[in-house]
């Protein structure tokens, strides 16, 4: 691919050529993977069809050798899906794989942490390897100290004026409190994802004392309780952020049988956009989100409410494409490409 200049220029025979870079990412084994719905797969896909080396490594093939990072990487060849009748169709196999070579993550042009939660101990010391990655070389997105800082329920404390009434306690007398007053509230873990462990809490449940006995594992652990929102019922507003910025958004809606409109409980999508409240909303956590080097991003909003920040793993690139025919993977690696100076 080319650009030719102006006759002025072309005595010199000026062409622009693409920066072809050399993008990692950290995921889970990929025979573990769907094409069609996960977002590592889409960004991997669209980074191959702008012409890159992708390559895929594991949390547990990090290592740390004369004080720098390094992995055991095998270069990917992806199929791209194909749309069909309302859903991604993936050719069988989908993906291939050469040898596995070890080698400084610095000679990647970027590497992308997208292995799944939980934020465990094989997660969280993955994060302290990629610390060993000089980031003026290497980009790493997102950003292993950003991570860390960012509990994606916690995170969102900070911005205020976004959030619904919470408190995040262990105690029971605090949490029976809260709920008394609030009447109908939700109970979130502060560790789990996909809507594990969330539980609908109300003043006067005779299982309160259970609930919040298992949640809390006896008092030793906090969790979250926030005021119920109705517009829960109308769906959970997945947005995706690029540096700050808001490129795409999906509506999560419940199965009918359970009140979590998460993907993973059975909940459907439909298409949306993003109002004026949730633009507001992407604002006031655009300078914090870049401050911590958290690049990509997935925010839950109900009801003109911020819930979550998502920047372990965020997904719902697959299912924006298909919705709004959008290439929101495209989008990100082009980012990428401005960000980085090629090896």
């Amino acid at each position: 691919m080319h650009v030719l200049f102006s006759d002025a220029q072309s005595l010199h025979s000026l062409v622009i050529e693409v920066k072809r870079v050399k993008l990692a990412f950290i995921i889970d084994p990929i025979h573990q993977l769907d094409p069609g719905h996960d977002t590592s797969v889409a960004l991997m896909e669209a980074a191959q069809l702008l012409g890159h080396e992708v390559y895929a490594t594991q949390t547990n093939w990090l290592s740390v050798v004369d004080n720098q990072a390094w992995a055991i990487l095998q270069g990917v060849k992806l199929v791209p899906v194909e749309l069909g009748e309302g859903r991604w169709l993936a050719a069988n196999p989908w993906y291939q794989l050469s040898d596995r070579s070890f080698a400084p993550l610095e000679t990647m042009d970027a590497v992308f942490m997208r292995t799944d939660p939980p934020v465990n101990d094989a997660y969280l010391f993955a994060t302290y390897v990629l610390d060993y990655i000089d980031q003026s070389k290497t980009l790493v997105i997102n950003n292993p100290n950003g991570i860390r800082a960012a509990n994606e329920k916690m995170y969102a404390l900070q911005f205020v004026q976004c959030i619904p009434e919470t408190i995040v306690s262990a105690d029971k007398q605090v949490i029976r409190q809260f709920v008394e007053a609030k009447g109908e509230t939700v109970l979130k873990p502060l560790g789990n994802k996909a809507g594990e462990g969330i539980l609908f809490l109300q003043a006067g449940d005779r299982n309160f004392n259970s609930i919040v006995e298992l949640s809390t594992q006896q008092g030793k652990i906090p969790v979250m309780v926030q005021t119920y929102l109705p517009a829960a019922k109308a769906g959970d507003k997945r947005i995706i952020l690029l540096n700050g910025e808001p490129i795409g958004a999906l509506n999560r809606l419940s199965s009918g049988s359970d009140f979590r409109n998460n993907m993973a409980t059975g909940g459907t999508v439909a298409q949306t956009s993003i109002t004026a409240r949730e633009q507001e909303i992407c604002t006031h956590l655009a300078d914090k989100l870049r401050q911590d080097g958290l690049i990509f991003v997935g925010i839950d909003v109900i009801g003109g409410f911020l819930t979550e920040v998502n920047v372990t793993s965020p997904t719902g690139v697959r299912e924006i494409d298909r919705l709004d025919g959008t290439r929101l993977g495209k989008q990100v690696i082009e980012w990428v490409e401005k960000a980085v100076t090629p090896k």
